[in-house]
């Protein structure tokens, strides 16, 4: 008889029923190893609604919403995927990341596993997340069991530190370089050829500029372009803050839409062919060139732009064993490895360590200024300030 078991939170196997081991679980062979776990009730597979059962089951492992482990035959012909090894004490990881990352996550999984079991361990059950920073911050608050946020900004992070506790305060001395394993910048991408000739901020605000930027309230990378804003019109009105507010008024009237996250924001540009300018990550515009070719955007590196460094942490509060708490600390400390760092150079983050990276990955990126958020008090006095309820943004936005 086939059955289906629950292994862990998030795992499920199926195989041929063995032999019943009391409150609720059961053995089964997968068709290369007897694992056990709790029964799980499904409808019969040879029946219709059976086969539905089984069609979710597999759609369910191929988006990674169910882990890939020891999927054997099912019998009477039935079978979900090709066996793969059986790891019943594998362990689940949630990374809870903003938009942009998605790539570079899914290739960090790749290496981190390749290196977690040279290290004697069985490969981990990894899963992402992404979304904007600020509604995925929210998620994690509002009860998502992240087991560690790799988000776009401090302020994401220090929330759940404070309104859950399942972080603690101290977390950014956990990590090196603040806890933020690579860093960014804000850069404008163009339509080839640049053709409203776009070079600095001062351009973003003429009359025949249409910009694309994700909302503040929701992404952390619109926080970073608002304060890449702030940081040029500081410089250009020398300091005066009534200029720039005025300045930051006038560059959102010229966004029609406000994406929630910033590849939202990056898909109504490219995709949609809205605005003439879009305020991106700088990892994001690369993405966007190596994926849609130089002959459709261009790179405009501005005068001034902001240092922009998206933390990571451990979600102390979600993690329910030593292994588990063993398996993430390492997946965010290898982040730091030359071999990771190397990866995020590839994936056009600017990386600390330059030392395995390719020569071609570290001359992508030209110099240019890059302001740090400290300039302006920090993210402590920066956040509440510009973004919270009755804040700058909300000034400038809703006297529109």
């Amino acid at each position: 008889m086939l059955r289906t078991i629950q292994i862990g939170s998030h795992v499920l196997a199926q195989g041929t029923f063995i032999r019943s081991l009391g409150n609720g679980r059961i053995e089964i062979d997968t068709g290369n190893a007897r694992v056990s776990g709790l029964a799980v009730t499904g409808p019969s597979p040879r029946t219709a609604e059976g086969l539905s059962f089984i069609g979710a089951f597999r759609r369910a492992v191929a988006r990674g919403y169910i882990g890939a482990l020891g999927i054997a035959a099912l019998g009477a012909g039935l079978a979900l995927s090709t066996p793969a090894p059986l790891h019943a004490e594998s362990i689940d990881i949630l990374n809870v990341s903003y938009d942009p990352t998605r790539e570079f996550y899914k290739d960090y999984n790749i290496l981190f596993n390749d290196w977690w079991v040279s290290q004697g361990h069985d490969a981990a059950n990894l899963r992402q997340s992404h979304g904007g920073s600020g509604g995925q911050a929210r998620a994690v608050i509002d009860g998502l069991e992240a087991t560690v946020v790799t988000l776009a900004l401090a302020p994401d992070v220090s929330a759940i530190a404070e309104k859950t506790g399942k972080i603690p305060a101290d977390w950014q001395s956990r990590l090196p370089h603040q806890a933020a394993p690579y860093s960014s910048t804000i850069v404008f991408l163009v339509r080839k050829d640049n053709p409203k000739g776009i070079k600095d901020w001062a351009d973003l605000v003429r009359d025949d500029v249409s910009v694309i930027t994700p909302n503040p309230k929701t992404s952390g990378g619109a926080r970073w372009n608002v304060m890449a804003a702030w940081a040029w019109a500081q410089k250009e009105f020398g300091g005066d803050e009534a200029k720039s507010r005025a300045y930051l008024a006038d560059l959102f009237a010229h966004v029609p839409v406000l994406d929630t996250g910033a590849r939202g924001a990056t898909n109504t540009f490219v995709k949609r062919g809205l605005g003439d300018v879009l305020l991106a990550w700088e990892n994001e515009a690369f993405l966007a060139l190596a994926e849609q070719g130089e002959d459709a955007f261009e790179i405009v590196v501005p005068s001034v732009s902001i240092l922009a460094e998206p933390p990571v942490a451990l979600v102390d509060g979600n993690i329910t064993s030593e292994a588990q708490r063993e398996t993430a600390e390492a997946y965010l400390t290898h982040l730091y490895s030359p071999e990771a760092q190397a990866l995020a150079l590839k994936n056009y983050y600017r990386a600390w360590d330059l030392s395995q990276a390719a020569p071609e990955d570290i001359a992508r990126f030209p110099e240019l200024d890059r302001v740090s958020i400290d300039q302006f008090g920090g993210w402590e006095k920066v956040q509440p300030e510009f973004f919270g309820d009755g804040g700058i943004f909300d000034q400038i936005y809703g006297a529109q």
